[in-house]
């Protein structure tokens, strides 16, 4: 038996790649499927080909054959195709544009002009990528699909259930704060935010980087014209910012979805204040104002989320004795949710890795 420990989206994505290769496996999660209290939920997720980095623009193209997979099997629309921008000095359109086109990714490289007339409700001041493969993920429908068709495929799914503790003297064996012990062949470890905690009750040091968890702000501003088709958009230059269609997140009206992915809050899985920075939503809402003026500036809804950063950016997918450990995505991880799915279940059987990039002990600085 395979136990996965957290139901987000990695979690649930690993549960749903086990079940479905025919593994028992449990799923633990310490409240309800598509809770607010980690780094899974919402309407809106960021699917795009564009790295600085051949590694990911390879694994964005497996991750994308994954979600139609996951599409399949559970009869649910997740991905949505949208087309993507990356515009700003600090993003470098012409550098990706490059390494799109060494890896055989569709793609336009277009001067300011040419964007405006495509997009006249978003001003550009510079060279613009467009690779039309982006697009957006339902993360809420996700974890739901993925849970759902664990479920279905025999999966003991087991919510509102805390680990108390995960004892590694003599194979495997998870407690929970019900009183109840799970004898396990593996334990994959997914808890995102909650990870730096949990960790303390593992029976064995994981040797896990330094993690950075911080609270993020999100904005949701109404299109001016409900017809228009926004792309997904990255740019960067005094900020980073990134922009998709809202989905339900928004309202019932077509909003679109804007936030900083840099200047978090430093806070904890839990004691995060949800409080939404004022500073946030002021830069926030002046670049909407310069930089999208299809968009209303003043925002309709925001929210909180947490992002879980390791020191390099990389993710965590990695095994030591019956531990895996999955996440932290650094805030770029939720578009590659089914693949990193599969890595997981991979390491678990003991039928596929080590991940150099993802290793726990990549770090001088591991403790």
């Amino acid at each position: 038996m395979i136990a996965v420990v957290g139901a987000g989206l990695m979690g649930a994505a690993t549960a749903w790649e086990l079940a479905r290769r025919g593994i028992e496996v449990t799923l633990i999660e310490a409240y309800g499927i598509g809770h607010r209290n980690g780094s899974s939920h919402g309407t809106s997720r960021i699917f795009r080909r564009a790295y600085a980095d051949p590694l990911y623009v390879e694994l964005t193209g497996r991750a994308g054959e994954c979600w139609r997979e996951l599409e399949a099997d559970s009869g649910t629309a997740l991905l949505r195709t949208t087309g993507g921008l990356d515009l700003g000095a600090g993003r470098d359109p012409e550098g990706l544009a490059r390494l799109l086109a060494d890896a055989g990714v569709p793609h336009e490289l277009l001067a300011p002009e040419a964007a405006t007339e495509r997009w006249p409700y978003l001003r550009f001041d510079g060279p613009v990528l467009f690779h039309p493969e982006a697009g957006v993920v339902d993360a809420d429908a996700a974890v739901a699909a993925c849970v759902r068709r664990a479920a279905a495929l025999g999966a003991d799914v087991r919510t509102n259930t805390r680990v108390s503790a995960i004892d590694v003297r003599n194979g495997a064996w998870v407690r929970t704060d019900d009183g109840a012990e799970l004898e396990a062949d593996a334990v994959v470890v997914a808890a995102g935010p909650w990870l730096p905690e949990l960790a303390d009750t593992i029976g064995m040091p994981l040797g896990l980087p330094p993690l950075r968890v911080t609270q993020q702000q999100v904005f949701h501003f109404r299109q001016r014209d409900p017809g228009d088709s926004w792309p997904i958009l990255v740019a960067k230059d005094d900020l980073q910012i990134f922009g998709l269609p809202s989905g339900g997140d928004g309202g019932a009206a077509p909003a679109v979805k804007v936030a900083q992915h840099d200047d978090g809050t430093p806070t904890t899985a839990g004691t995060r204040d949800r409080v939404v920075n004022p500073a946030s939503r002021a830069a926030v809402s002046a670049w909407v104002r310069e930089r999208l003026p299809g968009l209303d500036p003043v925002p309709v809804a925001e929210d909180s989320c947490l992002y879980t950063t390791t020191p390099d950016e990389d993710f965590i997918v990695d095994r030591t004795g019956p531990i895996v450990v999955v996440s932290p995505c650094s805030g770029h991880g939720a578009k590659f949710a089914p693949l990193i799915g599969r890595m997981a279940a991979d390491l678990a059987l003991g039928q596929a890795g080590p991940y150099p990039r993802f290793a726990l002990r990549r770090a001088e600085t591991a403790s």
